[in-house]
């Protein structure tokens, strides 16, 4: 895939910031979350008019910049940083898209990928149905060849569409229906007959974005409009890009937890109680900060990978894509609360942006599919993965981890594997004694996959860092010292989670007896994993020594 340089990227980057800095203060964010209002304006000017953030998702064979999946991460995290709803606003043309960027012809994209480069359209995503809700194959809109002579001159499309980003202001719609063929995106333009829209949802949180029920009565658009020229051909579209698109929604649980984070911390520095700063208080910075950050730069470690990853040619990596929209949203969540609990009854009011941030980026564990889903998608994928090796596969990415122990045994790698071997263990037992015919065991199986992933994710990066191999273009916020310690942390907190929580599983599913309980400590290792604990609170302090000095 196509990239920028990281002139480009950051020349981006800072012409986003200012845009923000001018048009998007917080009085400006609360009143468009109080007033419920959708700034289409200033939405059409990021996508085009004056920074032309659309343009970094389309090829550059249709007018765009050609930026590829390392670039949008860092564009994503940056919007989200400054607002979960207007930045929902610009990812729904990219997801609108979608199915003509992967699935149409060359004539389509040039047709319709062109008018979002040259005229700055809005587009919109129809595929969510009432019903029906992640499951893209139980759709119900339909598509009904109209024939004449003998030849497919165009379709009817009959159906409702709801929780459609952008939906009563889009220019153009990508939609879902069934055909005759199967499951095929049809491009619907605004104004046709038979083509309405409802009024805003009034939701929770992102209310600066619009979302709306779309109605297809007896819409009828040409057959050119079937993406792809081929039925059937939809579902196949749709999961071509679900890496690449969850790795978006990542980098707003990303951007969102360290908005939060960053209003929390310099007000820690100014908070005074008992005579001392809070960021002086361990009780404060020891569970509303520092726990946190850590949970945010292992996703960051963990995206930048599967970007890399995608850039390289490696293909759409769902799986890869699913772990970091888990370790990204659901960090990114806990930021956001803790944010409020950090700055008492401040962060409780509307007048203070934490509580907003809150509301907003608890759309990242729903949209683009659940963090339910993305439990079974990982569990899923990793549980064959298990399977074809016969058990080796997480042994085999520890002895990577341990590899990388020996050469930098300052970055948590040790404790890394450790959770990466616990895994392979905990999978065994459940594969010895079937334990996955509970469906809770097999979505905890995937949460823990995706935290011992992210732990060895983190230690490369931490490791890279050390060495100055990190991508010039990747998040440099830490010293590589710094990286190193939040390395340690989040992978003592793997191998603590990974080992405790998996046996816990074990056992409340019936597939360890009382007399295994020894055999199965030793398993997992678990006396190395309590060993590799120490240092811990030292590790804390230092972290929070460089937070609240940096800030």
């Amino acid at each position: 895939m196509a990239a920028l340089d990281k002139e480009t990227l950051d020349l981006t980057l800072e012409s986003l910031r200012a845009f923000a800095r001018e048009h998007l203060p917080d009085d400006v964010l609360l009143r468009l979350d109080h007033d419920d209002e959708f700034p289409e304006a200033l939405v059409r000017a990021l996508g085009h008019d004056e920074l032309g953030i659309q343009l970094l998702f389309l090829p550059e064979a249709v007018g765009g910049m050609g930026g590829g999946a390392f670039d949008v991460y860092r564009v994503c995290e940056a919007m989200a940083r400054v607002d979960v709803g207007v930045a929902t606003g610009v990812l729904a043309t990219f997801l609108g898209s979608d199915p003509i960027l992967f699935g149409g012809t060359e004539a389509q994209q040039q047709k319709w990928l062109g008018r979002i480069a040259e005229e700055g359209i809005l587009m919109a995503y129809g595929a969510t149905e009432p019903g029906a809700g992640s499951d893209l194959a139980a759709l119900k809109t339909t598509a009904t060849p109209v024939i004449e002579d003998g030849v497919v001159t165009g379709y009817t499309l009959n159906g409702n569409k709801q929780w459609i980003s952008n939906g009563g202001y889009a220019d153009l719609y990508t939609v879902l229906a069934k055909a005759p063929g199967g499951p095929s995106w049809f491009v619907v333009e605004r104004g046709t007959r038979g083509f309405s829209w409802g009024a805003p949802e009034d939701k929770h949180g992102i209310r600066a974005s619009n979302t709306a029920t779309l109605t297809l009565e007896d819409v009828w658009v040409p057959a050119e409009s079937l993406v792809g020229l081929e039925e059937g051909q939809g579902l196949v579209q749709a999961q071509k890009v679900f890496g690449f698109t969850r790795l978006m929604v990542a980098a707003f649980g990303l951007g969102a937890g360290w908005a939060a984070m960053d209003r929390a911390i310099p007000y820690a520095m100014d908070r005074v109680q008992g005579g001392t700063p809070l960021s002086q208080k361990q009780g404060y910075t020891h569970k509303l900060i520092a726990p946190h950050v850590v949970a945010l730069e292992a996703a960051r470690a963990y995206i930048e990978e599967t970007a890399s990853r995608i850039d390289a040619g490696a293909g759409a990596l769902n799986t890869e894509g699913a772990i970091a929209k888990y370790l990204a949203t659901e960090a990114g969540n806990r930021a956001a609360d803790a944010a409020i609990q950090a700055l008492g009854g401040y962060g409780y009011t509307r007048e203070y942006m934490v509580e907003k941030i809150r509301r907003d980026v608890r759309i990242t564990t729903i949209y683009e599919g659940t963090s339910e889903i993305m439990e079974m998608t990982i569990s899923r994928d990793k549980w064959q993965d298990h399977l074809r090796s016969r058990g080796a596969h997480y042994h085999e990415e520890a002895r990577r981890a341990e590899a990388l122990h020996r050469q930098r045994p300052d970055v948590g790698a040790g404790a890394a594997a450790l959770a990466l071997h616990a895994l392979a263990e905990v999978m065994e037992r459940s594969r010895v004694e079937r334990l996955t015919r509970n469906q809770h065991v097999l979505f905890r199986l995937g949460e823990l996959a995706a935290l011992a992933e992210g732990a060895a994710a983190l230690a490369r990066r931490a490791a890279k860092a050390a060495v100055g191999e990190l991508d010039p273009k990747a998040d440099h916020r830490f010293a590589p010292g710094t990286l190193a310690t939040i390395s340690r942390i989040n992978a003592r907190e793997a191998a603590h989670r990974v080992a405790l929580d998996g046996l816990r599983w074990v056992f409340g599913a019936n597939g360890a007896l009382d007399n295994q309980a020894a055999g199965l400590l030793d398993a997992v290792h678990m006396q190395a994993v309590l060993q590799s604990q120490r240092g811990g609170i030292e590790d804390m302090n230092a972290l929070c020594d460089a937070l609240f000095t940096q800030n």
